[in-house]
């Protein structure tokens, strides 16, 4: 073993120790004590290694900042603000401390940039890596997946695909290991978009405050939270492909995608972790992609066109 558990927990509270104002009692305690609004939104995400990341392909600190973007982007979902994170490690012991300072920086960058700090957690021994964090936030008037409206325009806060480019470009033989990624901008950004995506949270905020009905963060696949969202609204969401051709980034993803042979609303539809957010309302930011309309022969999703069904992330097969 490189370390043992009094140097680890020594080392986190050294960098996830905060003078944060809404904090009373934080890291040392059997509990952390935080002032909360009335109302608390509370969401959790866990993420396993082999499953969710890969150390060969991604750094500590790209793994801990994806992961912690994953819970903040759920919070800011609900039209809420990140407040606290609490963190629960499961380690091999054959990780360096290295390794695990690197962790916990990617953890602690992705949480100040929203304002949120952890305040606690737990520490194990395990078979696999496994890291768990819950995010704890303020919300005022929470926004729901239910809240979609006939008449609404459906929005995104930027153009989902990437991060399911650049798993296909590591997993691409034709790159052998860098090949592709060394010739291509949009290579380079894709696979920095897998390994610790640039969450919208700006974005996010501003469809809260322009009177969203309803928003998701599509973290799992455009067509799966599409169709929850048009399911728990009783509506049909009415997609117009045309009008995603016309985002800046979509020819530069269809680039990728002609060059790995692979049909780029695959890519779009299915890919998931881009943690894009997707809402309903009139007038937004980010960019229209199509209307709510009543609901047509049962159908939750219209107007999506693929070369084959959209093969989309499963946790058990």
């Amino acid at each position: 073993m490189n370390f043992d558990e009094a140097g680890v927990i020594q080392l986190l509270t050294g960098i996830f120790g905060s003078s944060h104002r809404g904090v009373d009692i934080g890291i040392g305690d059997d509990g952390a004590v935080v002032k909360t609004s009335d109302r608390t939104v509370v969401t959790n995400d866990v993420a396993v290694e082999g499953t969710h990341f890969q150390t060969e392909w991604s750094s500590a600190f790209e793994i801990g900042r994806k992961i912690t973007a994953a819970n903040l982007a759920d919070v800011y979902a609900m039209g809420g603000q990140p407040q606290y994170l609490v963190v629960a490690l499961t380690l091999t012991g054959e990780e360096s401390l290295d390794w695990i300072e690197e962790l916990a920086q990617g953890i602690a960058h992705e949480g100040n940039s929203c304002g949120a700090v952890v305040v606690g957690g737990d520490l194990a021994k395990g078979k696999n890596k496994s890291i768990s964090i819950t995010a704890v936030g303020s919300v005022q008037v929470p926004i729901k997946r239910s809240g979609a409206q006939v008449g609404d325009e459906i929005y995104l806060s930027s153009l989902p695909g990437w991060s399911a480019a650049g798993l296909a470009i590591l997993q691409s033989s034709i790159t052998s290991g860098s090949e592709l990624i060394g010739d291509s901008d949009f290579a380079n950004h894709a696979v920095s978009e897998f390994s610790a995506p640039t969450v919208d949270y700006t974005e996010a905020v501003a469809f809260a405050s322009s009177g969203a009905h309803s928003l998701t963060d599509i973290s799992d696949a455009f067509v799966i939270q599409a169709k929850q969202m048009a399911d728990a609204s009783h509506v049909t969401f009415e997609i117009d492909q045309n009008l995603i051709t016309k985002n800046i980034e979509f020819e530069s993803l269809k680039e990728l995608a002609d060059l790995l042979e692979t049909d780029v609303w695959q890519w779009i539809f299915a890919g998931g972790e881009d943690h894009v957010f997707l809402a309903t309302g009139k007038n937004l930011n980010g960019f229209k992609v199509g209307k709510v309309i009543e609901v047509i022969d049962g159908q939750s999703l219209t107007g999506i066109e693929m070369k084959k069904a959209p093969d989309t992330w499963r946790h058990f097969q």
